[in-house]
C-alpha cells in the first residue's frame, strides 16, 4: 500500500552519520561494520532504496541543527550561524539527490497531486523519485526571521520551533517555558506564510502558548501518547484532544523508548522490553479512541533519527516494513478506509486542505 512517513532526517543521516542512501540499507550497514562512534552503527534502517521497496514515496524530510550555550550538555552547534549553514548543507544534499532523479520536493498542490499519481500507476517503484516536503525540525537555526522567508522561497513548508532542551524560539523537550519572544513573532510569520507549524517537541508550556498564538494548520509529525509511555516527549490526551479540534494528524513514532515504558538506552533491548510494531499500534489506536475515528493518525517513524535496530520494533528489519502495519491494524478490526487513511490518506487530505 502506498504509504507517507512524515517524519525522516535523511539528509542528518547522509550528512552527519556520512551514509550514502542511495545505497540498500544491508550495503551501508556492511560499510560500517567495525565503526563505534555511534550506538546505532551498521543498525540502520532506513535508505532510498528501502522507501520504493516499502512503497513509500513521500515523506517529511527534515532539516536540523541546535544552538546550544555554554551550559549546555546537549549537542549542537556554537552560535545560530553556525547552524544555519548546517541545514544550508542538508539543504545541498536534498538538491543533489533530486539532480540524480533520486528524489523530487513537494510544495505546491499540483505537485502534491501529479507526485502521488506516479506513484499509485500501478507500474514498478524502482525508478520513481521519493518525493518530499521540507521542514525545519528546531528552528534555532533562523538567524532573522528574514531567513524564514528565504527558506519558504527555497522548499520549506513546515517548522518544528523547539527541538531538546531551551531553544532560541521556543522550548522543547525536558524543558519548560511559553514561547520566547521571538517564537511568538516566528507563528505570525510562519501563519503569513501558510506553513505548517510541527507541534512535536514542544514543552508543555509552549505547546498551549504555541496553540494560542498560532491560527495556521497544525500537525504532530511523530509524537506518541504519554497515557502510554509516561514522559514530557509524548502528548497528554488533553493535548491529543486539542490537536485533534485543529484537525491536525499526529505521526506515530517508532522509536522503542516513546514506545514501550521503563526503556533504558544503551541497555534494554528491543525483544526484551517486547517492542513490536504493535506498541505502535496502541499508541494510533489510543489517539483513535479520544477521537472517535481514524482521521487524526498516520505514521511519522523518526526511523534512523538517531538510532537504529537497537532502539526500534523487533519485527523491522527496515522501514519497507512499514508494511507490516495494514495487517497489523486490520487484525484490530480498522477497516480498508481507516488502514489507506493512517498510511497516507490522512496526511494526503491534510496537505490538499492546507494548499
Amino acid at each position: 500500500m502506498f504509504t507517507i512517513d512524515a517524519h525522516l532526517d535523511l539528509s542528518m543521516n547522509a550528512m552527519e552519520w556520512n551514509r550514502d542512501l542511495r545505497q540498500p540499507v544491508m550495503e551501508i550497514r556492511k560499510r560500517e561494520a567495525g565503526l563505534t562512534d555511534k550506538p546505532d552503527r551498521a543498525k540502520g534502517t532506513v535508505a532510498l532504496p528501502e522507501l520504493r521497496q516499502g512503497n513509500i514515496g513521500l515523506v517529511v524530510a527534515t532539516q536540523i541543527a541546535r544552538f546550544v550555550t555554554p551550559d549546555s550538555p546537549l549537542p549542537g552547534w556554537h552560535s545560530p550561524e553556525q547552524a544555519w549553514a548546517q541545514t544550508q548543507g542538508q539543504l545541498a544534499w536534498y538538491k543533489a539527490m533530486e539532480a540524480a532523479g533520486e528524489m523530487v520536493m513537494i510544495k505546491t498542490k499540483s505537485e502534491l497531486e501529479h507526485h502521488v499519481a506516479l506513484w499509485l500507476d500501478g507500474t514498478p517503484n524502482d525508478n520513481k523519485p521519493i518525493g518530499y516536503i521540507l521542514s525545519l525540525e528546531g528552528a534555532d537555526s533562523l538567524v532573522t526571521l528574514k531567513q524564514l522567508e528565504t527558506a519558504y522561497e527555497y522548499g520549506l513548508r513546515a517548522v518544528g520551533p523547539a527541538h531538546y532542551g531551551p531553544g532560541r524560539y521556543a522550548n522543547g523537550t525536558d524543558a519548560t517555558g511559553k514561547l520566547q519572544a521571538a517564537g511568538r513573532e516566528l507563528l505570525r510569520e510562519m501563519g503569513r506564510l501558510n506553513m505548517i507549524l510541527d507541534a512535536t517537541h514542544l514543552c508543555d508550556d509552549a505547546f498551549w502558548d504555541a496553540l494560542e498564538v498560532f491560527t495556521g494548520p497544525v500537525w504532530a509529525s511523530h509524537n506518541n501518547c504519554r497515557a502510554l509511555v509516561n514522559h514530557n516527549r509524548q502528548f497528554s490526551d488533553e493535548m491529543i484532544r486539542a490537536l485533534i479540534e485543529r484537525g491536525a494528524v499526529i505521526g506515530g513514532a517508532l522509536d522503542a523508548w516513546m514506545m514501550v515504558p521503563n526503556w533504558i538506552r544503551q541497555r534494554s533491548t528491543p525483544e526484551g522490553m517486547a517492542c513490536n510494531l504493535d506498541k505502535m499500534i496502541d499508541h494510533l489506536d489510543h489517539i483513535c479512541q479520544l477521537a472517535g475515528n481514524a482521521l487524526h493518525v498516520g505514521i511519522g517513524s523518526d526511523l534512523d533519527g538517531a538510532f537504529g535496530k537497537e532502539q526500534s520494533p523487533y519485527d523491522l528489519e527496515t522501514i519497507a516494513d512499514l508494511q507490516k502495519i495494514p495487517v497489523l491494524l486490520a487484525k484490530r478490526g480498522y477497516t480498508r478506509a481507516d488502514i489507506e487513511g493512517v498510511m497516507y490518506g490522512n496526511w494526503l487530505r491534510f496537505l490538499r486542505e492546507v494548499w
